[in-house]
């Protein structure tokens, strides 16, 4: 199994600039992919940012230029620099982590979430 917990949300101001964490414990090895996801109020979960253990991203096309996905694979830490925040951005904004090996199949592991509002 896998924890996963999320820090660094809070109030901020539209344009200003928030920095998320997610530290990975438990039995870490095998996974690859981690990203963030966020839930507005009234509207569906929808991903936010995906790196691989490699250092690949995906951003979703609303926060494409704003934010910056990146991790460190010694500290199982993934982070979420978020610049040029907009109110349409608020959300509760959680951490996954899929993990595959080899004869055990795929598991995937969310965070409790972390708050982002950011005002107008």
């Amino acid at each position: 199994q896998v924890q996963l917990v999320e820090s660094g949300g809070g109030l901020v101001q539209a344009g200003g600039s928030l920095r998320l964490s997610c530290v990975a414990s438990g039995s870490i090895f095998g996974i690859n992919t981690m990203g963030w996801y966020r839930q507005a109020p009234g509207k569906q979960r929808e991903p936010v940012a995906q790196i691989t253990r490699g250092g690949s991203t995906n951003y979703t096309g609303s926060v494409k230029g704003r934010f910056t996905i990146s991790r460190d694979n010694a500290k199982n830490t993934v982070y979420l620099q978020m610049n040029s925040l907009e109110p349409e951005d608020t959300a509760v904004y959680h951490c996954n982590a899929v993990r595959q090996l080899f004869g055990a199949g795929t598991n995937v592991y969310w965070g409790q979430g972390t708050q982002v509002t950011v005002s107008s």
